[in-house]
């Protein structure tokens, strides 16, 4: 009996093993668009036997600009990291939240009265969050107190930029980056040191002393004495090596450089964040101040201005219009920062990273985007945990064609092979000799690994089409731009 039961089971594990060919096991999808016109076969050919893209995940979605219907994608709901195709969202948000004609305000008030050619009292410098401030500005406004008849402030500077919160960093800014213009500090009261409008950051330029042996000769953009310069480095012979490594001090505005610079007349430069930057404008306006013979009896300092002062004057920025286009075409971080907050001041009554990107979030949901899928950490796109699917990128893209806003959107993205920095910003060297020359209106974004691009594409058929091309685990990033270049190209050929 026992040899009977063995053998039957025997006979039915075989049965069993000789059936498991017949049923249908569930296949791995590749979320990619696998049937249909050359085009689809041409990209699929691509991302799936380029060599660089080997342990790396590409999102690529591609819509009719008509009717938004999805022509192409390829793990397009997969959540990856945008890099700076997140201030994609952000100009699209703050356009519908503020308005194109919308202005940073800056304000210059006293609790004192005049008194002939004194000013007897403090005088405050109140920022509301412009990020264009420059040196000329402040010398504009000292300018306009002289007139008044001021020549002495018988009082305190004060610094007020209290309109955001004290958060000066977002949450997941990696700490290597906060020395630089990329990752300076968000204040409502700050300055740039020229028409890139880079917040909140000085520029330092090395360059080679009059002979081999003695130090490099240092300059600041703007001259500010808020920065204290500590130079080490050397100049040597015409042949030597350029080798210029320029730090700021963590929580101090001392700034180190050191190696060699050679005898050849070349310039080393860094765009270097300050710490603090309320300090920093509220030094450019002190300065001003002195140039334009208006003395100054108290101390400088930080403080809140008083309800009960009075305005002397009122600084606009450029509206936000305008300021898109340094924002966009050059991805300015500190722009799209800024412009988080401030609508979650406007809207929300509170200058936050938190209420800003909840403002964010309902106007993307406003705009057709499926905000269940996306994870919001900033404005700019510099942090690795902010996350979007490729798919909902190339949507927001289709639906904001109807915005009363969107030439100024579309005309705020870098476009391809065009020479003008504020035209092609930071497309100004890529596609150039191509379909895709002066055809491709789009976002790039990088970070450590991490390559994307995302706009429009006007194609030889008269067609346009919406797209984002999001790249991740990327080893080598610049591979990356080769990659997106060849679909972009690919893609204004149709």
């Amino acid at each position: 009996m026992k040899k009977q039961l063995k053998w039957l089971f025997s006979f039915m594990l075989l049965v069993s093993f000789a059936l498991i060919p017949l049923i249908e096991l569930p296949q791995v999808s590749v979320e990619a668009t696998e049937e249909g016109d050359s085009l689809v076969q041409e990209l699929n050919q691509l991302l799936n036997n380029d060599p660089d893209l080997k342990g790396a995940l590409a999102g690529v979605s591609v819509r009719n600009a008509e009717d938004g219907e999805l022509l192409y994608q390829h793990i397009g709901d997969t959540r990856l990291r945008p890099a700076s195709n997140m201030k994609l969202l952000t100009a699209a948000a703050s356009l519908a939240t503020l308005g194109e004609d919308y202005r940073f305000k800056t304000e210059v008030l006293t609790d004192g009265r005049k008194t002939g050619v004194v000013l007897q009292g403090n005088v405050y410098l109140k920022g509301y969050g412009d990020p264009t401030l420059l040196a000329k500005d402040f010398d504009a406004m000292a300018k306009e107190l002289k007139r008044s008849g001021i020549k002495m402030i018988k009082g305190d500077l004060v610094a007020d930029d209290k309109w955001y919160d004290h958060i000066r960093l977002s949450q997941d800014l990696p700490w290597s980056d906060e020395s630089y213009y990329y990752g300076a500090q968000i204040s409502a009261l700050t300055a740039s040191p020229n028409e890139d409008y880079d917040s909140g950051s000085v520029i330092v330029d090395v360059k080679p002393g009059k002979k081999a042996g003695e130090k490099s000769a240092v300059s600041i953009e703007p001259k500010t004495d808020y920065v204290t310069i500590i130079n080490h480095a050397k100049t040597v012979a015409k042949d030597g090596k350029k080798d210029i490594d320029i730090v700021r001090e963590h929580g101090l505005n001392t700034i180190t450089i050191e190696g060699t610079i050679p005898l050849d007349g070349s310039s080393s430069k860094e765009w270097i964040a300050v710490w603090e930057p309320a300090g920093y404008a509220l030094a450019l306006f002190k300065q001003a101040l002195i140039d334009n013979g208006i003395k100054i009896a108290g101390k400088v300092q930080s403080g809140e201005t008083p309800k009960k002062a009075a305005l002397l004057i009122t600084h606009d920025s450029m509206p936000l219009s305008e300021l898109l286009v340094p924002f966009m075409k050059l991805s300015n971080n500190g722009h799209a920062e800024t412009l988080i907050k401030e609508m979650g001041k406007v809207v929300k009554n509170e200058g936050s990273w938190d209420k800003g990107l909840e403002v964010l979030e309902d106007e993307l949901k406003q705009l057709g985007v499926n905000t269940d899928t996306l994870i919001l950490r900033d404005g700019s796109g510099i942090s690795h945990v902010s996350l979007l699917p490729a798919n909902e990128v190339s949507q927001l893209l289709y639906t904001i064609q109807q915005e009363p806003w969107f030439d100024t959107y579309i005309n705020s993205l870098p476009v391809a092979g065009i020479n003008d920095r504020m035209v092609g910003g930071t497309l100004r060297n890529r596609m150039k000799n191509s379909a895709a020359e002066g055809n491709v209106y789009a976002k790039t974004g990088s970070i450590s690994t991490v390559s994307s691009l995302s706009g429009y594409v006007d194609t030889d058929s008269g067609d346009r089409y919406t797209f984002s091309i999001l790249l991740n685990n990327m080893t080598d990033g610049s591979k990356g731009k080769i990659i997106e270049d060849k679909i972009a190209v690919l893609l204004a050929e149709q």
